[in-house]
């Protein structure tokens, strides 16, 4: 078995590149398509909530704080609070939940 990590790097960066560009090759005109349209309109947020949900409840100490933070986020976004604002909010919430965990244990 070969171990050879450029070796290795060379395939992933092979790898993310066709699947970068094969879609810009293969698709050439405007998408007409109005299922596919939609599908793509929303790739970019399912993939930010993907990424970034399960970071919410495993970066705190205590994954209460991080569904609490988690909601509270909800609430600020459907409300039309800005990113800053929600970021903000959030790391508060989380701040004072385990702050109070820590005094009460």
């Amino acid at each position: 078995m070969i171990h050879n990590i450029y070796l290795y790097i060379l395939v992933a960066a092979a790898v993310s590149f066709v699947i970068r560009v094969l879609p810009l090759t293969l698709i050439r005109g405007k998408i007409k398509n109005r299922f596919i349209r939609s599908f793509l309109y929303y790739v970019p947020y399912v993939t930010l909530a993907v990424m970034t949900f399960p970071a919410i409840l495993t970066a705190p100490q205590i994954p209460l704080a991080g569904i609490l933070a988690f909601i509270t986020g909800s609430v600020a976004a459907w409300r039309g609070v800005n990113m800053v604002g929600i970021a903000a909010l959030c790391c508060t919430v989380v701040f004072f939940c385990e702050a109070f965990a820590a005094f009460i244990l």
